[in-house]
């Protein structure tokens, strides 16, 4: 897959496909509310590694009023439903201002689960303010810079985790920031031999790319 980095852009050449439908209709719809958004997570590694599905499509919204939550919660009940509350009000000062998450599932299906939450973390409101736009196929989607993302992935653990953070390390290693990677994995606190390990080169080593002509 050729990708190219611009600016704040990540554009890549792919057709959209069957598990990204879902997930355009969503943002879409949150769109329509001008609610800022950026998706993180798994579905990022589905983006670039078609290979792999994922139930939950996590997301980070920006922190809205109720009113404006409401307008988007009754476009959304047309078609959606809520796993945790039925209630808007609930929804909105039981789970989202209490900084929970609330799932919502299109109306007789399961999945895909759209986790959505308000931004809390230091790692939130970066993740938000820097939000890279994934273009492909003529659509948009922002999505968490890839340095935070891989770096987060480390710090999770798992094996799908692990073999996707040095997939995309391996993959598009060249377009990253690596001062910037090197600074989300000591915040995140990666030992130097997963780095190593999974990254394939340590963190001293990678600070160094910065410097290479």
């Amino acid at each position: 897959m050729e990708v190219e980095f611009k600016d704040n852009e990540i554009i890549f050449n792919r057709e959209s496909s069957v598990p990204d439908n879902p997930v355009l209709d969503f943002v879409g719809m949150l769109k329509n509310h001008n609610i800022k958004y950026v998706i993180f997570s798994g579905y990022i590694d589905i983006l670039f590694r078609q290979n792999r599905i994922t139930d939950d499509i996590d997301i980070l919204i920006e922190n809205i009023t109720f009113e404006k939550f409401l307008k988007f919660w009754l476009e959304l009940e047309r078609s959606y439903e809520c796993i945790n509350t039925s209630d808007p009000i609930d929804a909105y000062n039981g789970y989202m201002k209490n900084h929970h998450e609330i799932g919502i599932v299109k109306k007789g299906h399961q999945i895909p689960n759209f986790v959505i939450k308000f931004v809390k973390t230091e790692l939130d409101r970066y993740s938000m303010k820097y939000r890279k736009k994934a273009i492909f196929d003529d659509k948009t989607l922002f999505i968490s810079p890839l340095e935070l993302h891989i770096s987060y992935k480390l710090f999770l653990g798992s094996e799908k985790d692990l073999e996707n953070a040095g997939f995309l390390f391996r993959s598009f290693g060249g377009g990253l920031n690596i001062a910037l990677l090197d600074m989300f994995l000591n915040e995140l606190n990666i030992p130097e031999e997963s780095v190593e390990k999974y990254l394939g080169m340590a963190n001293s080593f990678i600070y160094e790319m910065q410097f290479r002509d």
